[in-house]
């Protein structure tokens, strides 16, 4: 991964109730992907998640609203096609057998605080999917962006009860920032 050489992760939060959270989200994920020279890779947004869990299907409604945005930025996790526990290390396998000088951007859902619900986060470091739910997945991700669906619960059953009114306004405001990103980046 490329960001063995970031000294330590930063990670910064964004609440989606804010007006305009999506750009400053945004904002935040052009500053990462432009300290990392971004130009000097291939940029693949990967979308972690099912549609089979409603709080956990956040990363393939990313990947649904951006796999025809931009082609520069390929995606992997959609809806149709979803990256979930069980093909992660392969589509991971993929992406570094395919792709020449990968970059990736992992998106998943996440489970916090009461208090975060709702809010976005955005690091430099990788993503641990499943760790909510006491998966042992590969960590993957140049930048990591994670959606907090629900409460860290003992209660197993907190992604399959999550409202999908949360799931979706957190997967807006993430697609809505990476586009602005995006677009961003391609005038720059």
């Amino acid at each position: 991964m490329n960001n063995l050489l970031a000294s330590k992760c930063v990670t910064e939060y964004f609440d989606v109730a804010n007006n305009h959270s999506h750009i400053e989200l945004g904002k935040c994920i052009t500053r990462n992907l432009l300290e990392q020279n971004i130009f000097d890779y291939s940029p693949i947004i990967l979308c972690i998640g099912t549609d089979r869990a409603t709080g956990d299907c956040l990363g393939p409604l990313v990947g649904e609203q951006l796999q025809s945005y931009n082609h520069r930025y390929n995606v992997l996790g959609t809806l149709s096609y979803p990256v979930h526990a069980l093909n992660l290390q392969q589509a991971i396998n993929l992406i570094y057998n395919e792709v020449r000088n990968p970059f990736i951007i992992a998106i998943d859902a996440a489970l916090g605080v009461r208090s975060h619900v709702g809010y976005i986060s955005v690091s430099n470091c990788p993503i641990s999917p499943g760790k909510g739910v006491n998966k042992k997945l590969p960590a993957i991700g140049d930048i990591s962006i994670t959606g907090i669906v629900n409460m860290l619960s003992r209660n197993p059953g907190h992604l399959q009860s999550t409202r999908l009114h949360t799931v979706m306004t957190l997967a807006d405001c993430i697609a809505d920032a990476l586009k602005f990103s995006i677009d961003y980046l391609e005038d720059f």
